[in-house]
């Protein structure tokens, strides 16, 4: 592969909902510049983008494949990101470095979840957007009607079609460029007359193009109103410019069939035009005191390096492979670089390019592209690479909170001695994987956004000798009080030699938003204090283990106001003894509860599903806070206890034809109401009496 300078760069972040046709895409555009021979296909399993073995297996993209395009004398850096709503990570990261966002919408569903999950990720980064409207060949498929729903669902946007189809489902054939006012047929590689029918759509489209065009820059719209038209160079001028400025909200709009390869080379002509070059980036970093600065646009080999790794991937034959975009400055093979984020030194080996999974090695890469280097030995996702004499880091994204939980099990002791190494490889390499040790429930918890995402981590744990079993995590109650108790416990042991003797008097309340508190008013030496650690000691085994079902205990203020002791038969054991009993007793007295985790939730469906959404929350004990609408979707936000919510995404995907998607962060504590509790609390004994045989 020839060497491309920055100027010859464009990078471009392909998404879109599951299933609007992306790999397919990215298949038509090599097919069409030579890169191969035949189209692969995601039912024959033979696609440049998914080669990884569980995307060819599941028939859907996991992580973001990194797919270099030369067309033109200019090389697009195609970045296929996953449209399944589990992985959004790889979707924000995806985004986060390329130069424009590319958005594939299905023409027979129209915007879905995905697209505008897709949008929102945009809009965060202030990216310029493009639009294909693809699967146009497909029965029911509707251009108009797909260009409608967009306009519906992003009303401050003015969606420009720079091409319009010739024909619809199983007539498409071609498209029509309104700037040339040519027919392109097929692929679009040659063009010819318009179609007589064509001719008064294309006109009134033109016109609307011009229009767009002459908003974008004062000169052009003084010409418009005095003359009336524009020449086709001022056209593609004007709407370079607004398609390259995400300020004014343009988006030119293409018309495509991928698996038909219908309309591929004009769009890649667009790409080329509408997608500005990496010099023109404005990027934010954090400097060494940690405050907020920018790189300003024009970004060169002459800046300061700063590249940024949105992509790891681990291989059990490969090692593993570090994925970065070079913001500014340039990276040389075999040069050593800077690890800014982890503070270390990295040597960059063998530098190179991938293209699915062929590696193709190059000697350097300039400001603004894309590479791959192998067996970086400190270097993670999120990371900046730098020099030493200017550390600086680029702002990593911000990810959503994890929203689907198991329970982790090693099947075998050896895969017990891996379990935590790999599982902290997986997370490393993917922001929206987290795994704990939960010292609650007593479960080590594995977290991701959905049970795909969290299967396939389990899948790619077990390649690297951790094999694990899941369960659905148990819910971390907490038990807590209402009111006050107080109780005395003797604790009283004769055997032969010296016996054991402690007794404590002690009065517990509610201690809301502070925890554990113990306090001693005991008064004339009742209880001499070198005991009162010991009296503490045996409370805080019960806080562990609970009182009444066997989960912690929380808020809870102990006050010791009297008790005895023996000169010869106190110690210490009998006074643990005496305070944890008593403790117990109090803790009966006091109005006991059991408390559970309430979780901030917010699901975003279309609006003709707002009805059963609701509905179903309420079966979930849920409290809805609000419900909006924003073009064709609705917002709900609502609090839900988590026990309701444990498998929500499948039960959210089935309910709505996986159009639906939520977020959830915990909130509070709440009492667990009685005949809810009342089970739980019978198996937390069973379990208490259990573990005490």
């Amino acid at each position: 592969m020839k060497e491309y300078t920055t100027d010859k760069l464009r990078n471009v972040a392909l998404v879109g909902h599951q299933g609007a046709g992306k790999t397919s895409l990215v298949e038509a555009m090599l097919y069409n510049t030579g890169a191969i021979t035949r189209l692969g296909r995601i039912e024959e399993k033979n696609t440049v983008s998914d080669w990884d073995e569980e995307e060819k297996e599941r028939g859907l993209s996991l992580t973001t494949s990194l797919v270099p395009i030369e067309f033109n004398d200019v090389k697009i850096n195609v970045l296929d990101a996953p449209g399944y709503p589990d992985f959004q990570g790889e979707v924000k990261n995806a985004i986060r470095v390329a130069d424009s966002v590319f958005v594939v919408v299905d023409a027979t569903s129209g915007v879905e979840v995905g697209t505008q999950l897709a949008w929102e990720y945009a809009e965060v980064y202030q990216q310029p957007i493009v639009v294909t409207i693809n699967k146009l060949d497909r029965e029911n498929a509707s251009f108009e009607r797909t260009l409608q729903s967009l306009k519906d669902a992003f009303p401050e946007y003015k969606f420009i079609p720079v091409m319009i189809p010739i024909g619809e489902e199983a007539d498409f054939r071609g498209v029509v460029n309104l700037l040339t006012m040519k027919a392109y047929l097929a692929e679009g590689k040659e063009r010819s007359d318009l179609p007589p029918e064509m001719l008064e759509a294309a006109e009134a489209a033109r016109t609307t193009l011009i229009e767009a065009a002459a908003e974008a820059d004062d000169k052009l719209i003084e010409k418009y109103f005095a003359e009336g038209n524009l020449t086709p160079e001022e056209i593609r001028d004007g709407m370079r410019k607004a398609a390259r400025d995400a300020y004014l909200k343009t988006v030119p709009v293409f018309a495509t069939s991928s698996t038909k390869n219908i309309g591929t080379v004009p769009l890649m002509e667009a790409l080329v035009v509408y997608v500005g070059p990496p010099s023109e980036r404005r990027v934010q970093y954090m400097d060494q005191a940690g405050e907020k600065q920018f790189l300003y646009a024009p970004q060169s080999d002459a800046g300061p390096l700063a590249a940024y790794v949105y992509k790891t991937s681990n291989d059990r034959f490969v090692g593993t492979l570090t994925y970065f975009r070079i913001f500014s400055g340039s990276v040389h093979s075999d040069d050593r670089y800077f690890n800014s984020t982890r503070g270390a030194e990295e040597r960059f080996g063998g530098l190179m390019l991938m293209r699915g999974k062929d590696q193709i090695p190059v000697p350097m890469l300039h400001a603004g592209d894309m590479g791959v280097i192998a067996k970086l030995a400190h270097t993670k996702t999120g990371d900046t690479i730098s020099s030493r004499d200017n550390p600086f880091q680029i702002v990593r994204p911000s990810f959503p909170d994890p929203l689907y939980q198991v329970a982790l099990l090693p099947k075998t002791a050896a895969d017990t001695g891996k379990m935590s190494q790999v599982l902290t490889m997986l997370a490393e390499s993917d922001p929206t994987l987290r795994w704990r040790q939960d010292g609650e429930i007593k479960q080590t918890v594995l977290e991701g956004m959905g049970e795909l995402h969290v299967n396939i981590a389990i899948s790619r744990a077990a390649k690297f000798g951790a094999n694990m079993d899941i369960a659905v995590p148990k819910v971390p109650y907490r038990e807590a009080i209402t009111g006050k108790g107080s109780a005395t416990y003797r604790h009283k042991k004769q055997t032969g030699g010296s016996g054991q003797f402690g007794e404590v008097s002690l009065r517990i309340e509610p201690n809301p938003g502070k925890g554990y508190e113990f306090k001693s008013a005991v008064v004339g030496g009742a209880i001499s204090s070198s005991y009162f650690p010991s009296i503490d000691k045996g409370i805080h085994q019960v806080l562990e283990s609970g009182a009444i079902a066997g989960y912690p205990i929380s808020d809870v203020l102990v006050t010791v106001y009297d008790g005895k002791e023996h000169p010869v038969d106190s110690k210490d054991i009998a006074f643990q003894v005496a305070g944890r009993e008593a403790f117990k007793e109090a803790f009966q007295a006091a109005n006991p509860v059991l408390l559970e985790p309430i979780m901030d939730v917010k699901i975003m469906v279309p609006e003709s599903l707002m009805g059963d959404i609701l509905g179903d929350l309420n079966t979930r004990r849920g409290r809805v806070q609000g419900m909006e609408t924003e073009g064709a979707k609705s917002i709900v936000t609502a609090q839900v206890p988590l026990a309701e919510m444990m498998r929500y995404g499948n039960e959210l995907r089935s309910m709505t034809g996986g159009r639906g998607i939520y977020e959830m962060t915990y909130s509070h504590h709440d009492p667990v109401p009685s005949n809810v509790a009342a089970p739980i609390i019978a198996e937390g004994k069973k379990n208490m009496q259990h573990h005490e045989i």
